[in-house]
C-alpha cells in the first residue's frame, strides 16, 4: 500500500518506537490517529489525538467508533515487566499477556472491518526477537511476544480474503524507555530505523519485517539444534 493518503492509527504513540511511527507516517503524508492511555502526553504536531488503553475493550471499541476511515493500524503499544515464569506474581504475567496477545489481538478484532470496508489496507504488528528465544528475566515477556508472533500469522490467514496485508516487524533491542531500565549493555537500534523499515516494508507489500543483525540471527538459529543457541546464549 502507499502511505502517502493513507490513514494510520498508532498505539502507544507518546514515546519510543510508536512516537517515531507517528511522525514519520506524518511526514509521508498520511493521516494519523496518534494513541496513548494519556493522550496529554502526545505532543506531536499534525496529528489527532486519541486516548486508547488496548487492554480496556471499552476503550478499544471507542478508538474505533471514531477512526472509521483507518486502512492502516500499527500495533506498537507494549511493556516489559522484567518477569520470570517462576517466583513471580502471576499478576505481572498477565499483564504482559493482556497487553501483547489480548489487547492487541482486540485491537485486530476491532478494525479488521473497518480496514475491510476501507478496502483491506494493512496491520503491522511490532514484535520481538524474543518472539523466538527465552531469556533468564525477561520469559513473561518472550512468552507474550510468542504469542503474538503466532497471533500474527493467524490474521494473516484469516484476513487475507478481505485484502489486508498483515506485516510482523521483529527487532532486537532499540533505545527505548523499556530498555532504559534494563540489565543491558549491548547495541540498541534507533527506533527511527525501526519505524522507517516497517514503513518501507508495508509499501514493498512484505509480510515480515527483520530489524537488525541480531534478530536475523536468531532467526537463523532456529534451523539449528537449540543447544549450540542456548550455550552461545549463556555465555555471554
Amino acid at each position: 500500500m502507499n502511505i502517502s493518503g493513507a490513514t494510520a492509527l498508532v498505539t502507544g504513540a507518546n514515546r519510543g518506537i510508536g512516537r517515531h511511527f507517528a511522525t514519520q507516517l506524518a511526514e509521508r503524508g498520511a493521516k494519523v490517529y496518534a494513541t496513548a492511555r494519556r493522550p496529554g502526553s502526545i505532543d506531536l504536531p499534525g496529528v489527532e489525538v486519541l486516548q486508547l488503553d488496548i487492554t480496556n475493550p471499552a476503550s478499544i471499541k471507542a478508538a474505533a467508533a471514531v477512526a472509521t476511515d483507518v486502512d492502516l493500524l500499527v500495533n506498537n503499544a507494549g511493556i516489559s515487566t522484567g518477569t520470570n515464569l517462576l517466583g513471580s506474581e502471576l499478576d505481572a504475567i498477565r499483564r504482559e499477556m493482556d497487553t501483547h496477545l489480548w489487547g492487541n489481538l482486540n485491537m485486530v478484532r476491532a478494525f479488521a472491518p473497518v480496514l475491510a470496508a476501507n478496502g483491506g489496507g494493512a496491520i503491522v504488528n511490532v514484535l520481538s526477537a524474543l518472539s523466538w528465544f527465552s531469556y533468564d528475566g525477561s520469559n513473561a515477556y518472550a512468552v507474550a511476544k510468542a504469542a503474538e508472533w503466532s497471533m500474527t500469522n493467524g490474521i494473516r490467514l484469516e484476513l487475507a480474503a478481505q485484502n489486508t496485508l498483515v506485516t510482523g516487524v521483529v527487532l532486537g533491542a532499540a533505545d527505548t524507555d523499556i530498555m532504559a531500565g534494563a540489565d543491558y549493555d549491548g547495541p540498541l537500534t534507533d527506533p527511527a530505523d525501526v519505524a522507517r523499515a516497517a514503513l518501507d516494508g508495508v509499501e514493498k507489500g512484505l509480510i515480515e519485517v527483520v530489524v537488525d543483525q541480531w534478530s536475523a540471527h536468531v532467526k537463523a538459529s532456529l534451523a539449528a539444534d537449540p543447544a549450540d543457541f542456548y550455550q552461545q546464549l549463556l555465555a555471554t
